[in-house]
């Protein structure tokens, strides 16, 4: 599940894997240091690694501090998975749900390393999720909506399974997410995603969703959408 689009990066970044996080990843620096950065987490689909949503970093806006995320099992020749996926008799697609609360987990103690060292503001940061980044995406931020409060969440869809849905609702009420989808996915049918407005709406978040003539990847019109998405709510929490 993998981004199809790809992008040249040549910006300055560095690979962190030490005892204070619980991650690998990549990093960006924002173009002017400050002390409550804005964030961006970005978790890749199965079978990827770090650089793949990283490569077009550059084209993000430059107060970001950008921290794409590796995932924790290796599959083998630089690619990698946030939980396990078996097929069925049927070719029907399983999702290991204990391994995926286990990355869910793993992901919310990683934005807390993150927090402890950068101290980012949540009002002015964001995660990021292709495909099952974004289903972890969804798992993360309706568990912990403390954590994070805008989320891009793209080629994904919600599985309850993985959410242990907060009770705090007016942290729910404060998530906003932008929800993209390609209308010829093979890898995940846009019927699920179609799912995304009715739950969100039962969750009370704020979202946007958009559909894009793509199949499982990121094409440059839906990055054009979310870049605009994320100036707007990195100005208006600047005006704060």
């Amino acid at each position: 599940m993998r981004k199809t689009l790809q992008y040249s990066s040549k910006i300055a970044a560095h690979n962190t894997h030490n005892m204070n996080y619980s991650l690998k990843h990549l990093i960006r620096q924002p173009k002017t240091p400050t002390k409550n950065p804005a964030l961006l987490v970005m978790l890749h689909g199965y079978g990827s690694n770090e650089q793949d949503l990283f490569s077009f970093a550059s084209e993000l806006p430059d107060e970001l501090l950008i921290v794409s995320a590796q995932a924790p099992m290796s599959l083998g020749f630089g690619q990698y998975a946030w939980y396990s996926i078996s097929l069925g008799a049927d070719n029907s697609k399983f999702s290991d749900i204990p391994e995926a609360i286990q990355a869910r987990d793993l992901i919310i103690q990683f934005i807390d390393e993150l927090q402890e060292t950068y101290h980012f503001d949540p009002k002015r940061s964001f995660l990021m999720g292709f495909s099952q980044g974004s289903i972890l995406s969804y798992a993360v931020t309706l568990t912990a909506p403390y954590k994070i409060k805008n989320i891009l969440a793209l080629s994904g869809y919600i599985n309850e399974d993985m959410i242990e849905l907060s009770e705090n609702k007016e942290e729910l009420k404060k998530l906003s997410f932008f929800c993209s989808h390609g209308s010829v996915d093979p890898v995940i049918p846009v019927e699920w995603a179609r799912r995304l407005p009715k739950q969100l709406n039962n969750y009370t978040v704020q979202y946007v969703y958009k559909e894009y003539y793509a199949g499982h990847g990121i094409v440059q019109d839906n990055i054009n959408d979310f870049k605009s998405w994320m100036n707007n709510k990195l100005s208006k929490n600047n005006m704060l």
